[in-house]
């Protein structure tokens, strides 16, 4: 699944070909869409922002219209020149945008949605989101809150992936986060400290404010996707086991990670 800094990543890349400018031609493929007119009701209207917030990615049209897109593990967004050839095939595109000789199109969905400004101010998913792990500030105090909030046995590295209680990191770098701060990701969070638990997002706040700027090239790989390699911190040997309830794979060093 695209993580926070996958998709703020895209929202930049969007937003140079977009922002201030009208689409000249908006297209929506997907026979679920085609009632909704989206081409008609966004004809002529300037894109005044693309933003992104944790793992959510937005369109903000002018006169009060917001596309809205959360890729899940499917889905992805493509910014490249008119005439290129696409990665994926015709018939997986659900909106393309073109405009001034670019091309910007949202592949897989699977959300993907045309709403007000005022619904996307209000809508109940949105806005329980926890703070952005990418946002220009982060609200330590808020994110140690909810965290607190959540249940006491939930093992700390699925209880960082929960979105209502901090946007926009996914396995890979709860991973790194938890061999980072050397805590095991098993450990349940009432046993976590505070210190242990801002340690995980100062963690991930400049890493993955790197990866935004430089691309996938600049992740950390020390656990991820490494089960059985050798832990180049300690010599251990790199783990992996399915967590919690959605059995998320989870990578960790026993030997470090205490």
């Amino acid at each position: 699944m695209p993580e926070g800094d996958t998709i703020h990543r895209a929202a930049e890349r969007i937003g140079a070909v977009l922002q201030n400018r009208v689409p000249e031609q908006i297209e929506s493929r997907q026979a679920r869409h085609r009632a909704e007119r989206w081409p008609d009701k966004l004809e002529g209207r300037e894109v005044r922002a693309v933003d992104a917030y944790g793992k959510h990615l937005f369109l903000r049209f002018a006169g009060g219209l917001t596309m809205h897109s959360h890729l899940r593990i499917s889905g992805s967004w493509m910014v490249q020149r008119q005439g290129e050839r696409w990665r994926r095939g015709a018939s997986r595109a659900w909106l393309v945008l073109r405009c001034e000789g670019w091309e910007v199109v949202q592949f897989d969905g699977p959300v993907l949605e045309l709403m007000s400004d005022e619904r996307a101010r209000r809508d109940p998913r949105l806005a329980r989101l926890g703070p952005d792990v990418l946002g220009e500030s982060f609200d330590e105090q808020r994110y140690l809150r909810l965290l607190r909030e959540d249940d006491p046995t939930r093992p700390i590295g699925d209880a960082i992936l929960e979105q209502r209680t901090v946007a926009g990191i996914g396995n890979m770098w709860k991973a790194e986060a938890c061999f980072a701060a050397a805590v095991s990701p098993w450990r349940p969070q009432a046993d976590i400290s505070d210190d242990e638990a801002l340690a995980l997002v100062r963690f991930c706040r400049p890493a993955m404010q790197r990866s935004v700027r430089e691309g996938n090239s600049a992740r950390p790989h020390n656990v991820y996707r490494r089960a059985g390699a050798t832990c180049e911190r300690c010599g251990g040997r790199i783990r992996q086991r399915g967590q919690w309830d959605d059995n998320r794979i989870t990578y960790w060093c026993p030997g470090c990670q205490h």
